[in-house]
């Protein structure tokens, strides 16, 4: 018996999920802005009140080594715009995702995006798997919806295997 491509899919972020969903029920508030280094990229509040994060289009040398709290954010920033896409909307800018001020907050965001691209996964025919996709590859006929769903599922492996070892780190030290 063989699994569609969506079954696989589905399954593989529903494998991916219970691995962040362990980190994120033992993430501690102050976890987030733990800074393992000197060379760090987090969020800061601005004069506004919104949590902004470090940015820079340059390819930096060294890399950063991101908190938690910016893991987060930049979970729920490609995520967000991967969903909009998906759900044919203007996709957000990078600027108006901004990190929603605590550790629950950040936690309870994500647990909407999961929820929110579930329904997205849910929808998709075999057909649309196949359609053109328009994120993260624009004009890029090669790539397919079923490819972004494979990113966006790799992606949040990468970012989940960060805040873990991010939290591990900061439990031993």
């Amino acid at each position: 018996m063989s699994a569609s491509p969506r079954a696989l899919l589905r399954w593989q972020f529903d494998l991916t999920w219970s691995l962040f969903d362990y980190h994120l029920a033992r993430l501690e508030p102050a976890d987030f802005l733990w800074e393992p280094g000197n060379l760090c990229w987090t969020v800061h509040r601005g004069e506004d009140g919104a949590w902004r994060p470090d940015w820079d289009e340059a390819e930096l040398d060294p890399i950063p080594v991101p908190t938690i709290a910016w893991v987060t954010w930049h979970i729920g920033w490609w995520w967000s715009t991967a969903i909009d896409h998906a759900r044919g909307r203007t996709p957000r800018e990078r600027v108006d995702v901004t990190w929603p001020g605590d550790g629950a907050a950040a936690v309870a965001w994500l647990r909407d995006l999961r929820t929110e691209w579930v329904s997205v996964l849910g929808g998709l025919t075999e057909a649309e798997l196949d359609a053109v996709a328009p994120f993260p590859w624009p004009n890029d006929p090669e790539h397919r919806i079923a490819h972004m769903v494979a990113w966006v599922n790799a992606e949040l492996m990468k970012n989940v295997t960060e805040v873990g070892q991010l939290r591990m780190l900061r439990q031993v030290s």
